[in-house]
């Protein structure tokens, strides 16, 4: 479990709305390649590989409503050192072949080495912090999420970011999720959509002296 602001959260407990591991046929039937080189290797891995400067994406096919958590494993791949990011409530422009509206949360990037978050395609809400101790090449466990734009970045269990949107994407219209290189060499295994469930708590404290 992990605590939020005024909410404690219990994943394990939510309803899974999907939870496949990667496979060539889950990639085929599951998700759509947008741009860059994507694979999923003999390990379950989706092996990512963009040396450009933009966002190479892969896409779900199907929408996640409201209120989900999107969990996956994830690494950077030797020499790769950066830049591991993962989107949800989210959609594509077939205009400019870009990422649309999203939530898209990241490690190791924003191009100083932080942990962050962006609402696109404005980024008129991006929080973003280097006090996060990255390792290249260590696989990390990683939950993102939100509950009516509160907003929430776990990574091995930890709350690494929680922000407020005072206007949330609506969730109910933009539900794809995606894997996203940045000039980045990755991998992600493991997918999971959960939808979120919590329990209200009343945060106080009790006086110490």
């Amino acid at each position: 479990m992990f605590k939020l602001m005024g909410k404690d959260l219990y994943p394990e407990k939510m309803e899974i709305l999907y939870d496949r591991p990667f496979s060539k046929e889950s990639l085929e039937e599951d998700f759509v390649i947008k741009s860059g080189d994507w694979h999923v290797d003999e390990e379950g891995w989706l092996i990512g590989k963009n040396p450009e400067n933009k966002a190479c994406m892969v896409i779900s096919k199907k929408d996640f409503l409201g209120d989900v958590l999107l969990e996956v494993e994830a690494s950077t791949i030797l020499p790769c050192t950066r830049d591991i990011n993962v989107m949800w409530h989210g959609s594509w422009n077939e205009e400019t072949n870009r990422r649309h509206v999203a939530y898209v949360a990241g490690m190791e990037g924003w191009w100083n080495g932080n942990i962050g978050f962006e609402k696109s395609p404005k980024y008129d809400l991006v929080c973003a912090t280097n006090l996060f101790p990255f390792e290249p090449g260590r696989i990390y466990h990683i939950m993102v999420g939100d509950i009516k734009g509160h907003i929430f970045v776990v990574v091995d269990g930890k709350v690494c970011l929680e922000i407020m949107d005072p206007d949330p994407i609506d969730n109910l219209t933009y539900g794809k999720i995606g894997f996203e290189a940045f000039c980045s060499y990755l991998r992600f295994r493991n997918p999971k959509v959960r939808r979120i469930t919590y329990d209200k708590v009343t945060c106080h404290y009790d006086p110490e002296f």
